[in-house]
């Protein structure tokens, strides 16, 4: 079996950290030039470690290991949020580093090889799942030319410009090549954190649909127009966003989550009726069928909104991704690590958070495997896991990749 080295990864967690430190957690942005040079580190260890890197046209760094017999490809991304956690995403970089590392390292698993990715974007500075969609096929040229940032507008191919990316090839997957894909994160939420368990093995990603709803009422004089005649698109916006988060509970399955994440209000002056309003409505489950009620009740509100007026009211989808099952045979695998490394200590779980996994898995075999977040914080500087866990769940990860790769 292969052995993990446990301070190293660690200690690899920590260096990786420094690029972008902010308090104890990290601000790395898609395509910053802290991002940029966390990247370049990446390859340098990856070549450290045997592989073959390359950083592609999207800003993927992609280990490759030709001479193994059987690959897996494992990995996450390594952007973080803004002012995010030292975890999300690098952990599961830094896990498959170690894998590599593990694998050349033991003669037992000659033949064997880890193949390994840090993903551009899976944080949607650009657009969700860049990285990963670019290599599966599914980010055509065209997309590319209309993305631009959601902080300052700088559009995608400027991004990649700047990056010193531009021009470069963009790495596809070719399905033979690999048994499938393997991924570790921090869970995010708090479920393994209060039961005492220490990992989560993933049996599906859940679904995320995304809407905007805009309000088009009156812009005009705060002081001079009467209150009968207002159509005040902030207020019929709040009243509409209240209504929203009445009604939701009620079709709401055991695990359904819902936000109102932006709201905007058009011109956002004191002395303005603001005549235009808009919000971001996201709802996330497992199950299709709930979140197409989700749809066709949050559908409903907006005609109640709009008949009763007095302002328009408008709704577009503008992101929407479908619940992806992770492979069972790979479910059973981490699960059968998980109980030779830490007896008792594991449960199956749905992701309630988007990863790159969800889009490889339309292309091949794919799992997923969690260890504890502390208090269940994420995508915030203060995001936390025990160091004993993050070595525990490096050495379940690595038994679980060889058994994968065993199997198939």
């Amino acid at each position: 079996m292969p052995t993990i080295d446990g301070p190293r990864v660690v200690a690899d967690l920590k260096r990786l950290a420094e690029f972008g430190r902010y308090k104890t957690g990290v601000h790395r942005p898609t395509y910053s030039p802290v991002d940029v040079e966390s990247r370049q580190w990446l390859a340098e260890k990856f070549r450290e470690a045997g592989l073959d890197p390359v950083i592609d046209g999207i800003g993927n760094v992609i280990g490759c290991n030709p001479s193994a017999g059987r690959r897996l490809l494992v990995g996450s991304h390594s952007e973080t949020q803004p002012y995010g956690g030292w975890l999300d995403g690098s952990l599961g970089v830094i896990y498959a580093l170690e894998l590599a590392r593990a694998f050349a390292a033991d003669p037992g698993c000659a033949g064997l090889g880890i193949e390994v990715a840090a993903w551009a974007d899976e944080e949607g500075h650009y657009g969700n799942m860049l990285g990963s969609r670019s290599f599966t096929d599914a980010l055509p040229e065209d997309e590319i030319d209309r993305i631009r940032g959601r902080d300052d507008g700088t559009p995608l191919r400027e991004a990649l410009r700047r990056a010193g990316f531009a021009g470069r090839p963009r790495e596809r997957v070719d399905p033979r090549h690999y048994v499938g894909y393997l991924e570790a994160h921090i869970e995010q939420g708090d479920t393994l954190d209060t039961t005492g368990l220490r990992i989560g093995v993933v049996e599906t990603i859940v679904g995320i649909w995304n809407y905007r709803v805009s309000v088009i009422g009156e812009q005009n004089h705060a002081g001079t127009t009467r209150m009968v005649r207002r159509k005040e698109a902030g207020v019929a916006m709040v009243r509409l966003a209240s209504r929203i988060h009445d009604r939701f509970p009620e079709i709401a399955g055991p695990r359904t989550v819902w936000t109102i994440g932006r709201m905007l209000i058009e011109p956002n002056a004191p002395s303005v009726i603001p005549g235009h309003a808009e919000m971001q409505v996201q709802f996330r489950d497992a199950d299709p069928e709930r979140l197409a009620l989700f749809e066709k009740t949050l559908q409903e509100l907006v005609g109640e909104a709009r008949r009763a007026g007095p302002c328009h009211v408008e709704i577009e989808p503008i992101g929407r991704s479908e619940p992806r099952p992770m492979d069972p045979g790979f479910q059973a695998q981490i699960e059968a690590a998980a109980q030779r490394q830490a007896p008792g200590m594991h449960m199956r779980l749905p992701s309630a958070a988007g990863h790159d996994a969800a889009v490889l898995s339309y292309r091949m075999p794919a799992g997923m495997m969690f260890i504890p977040s502390l208090g269940g914080i994420s995508h915030h500087w203060s995001e936390d896991s025990k160091e004993e866990d993050i070595v525990l769940g490096a050495q379940v990860f690595a038994d679980a990749a060889e058994r994968i790769l065993r199997a198939t």
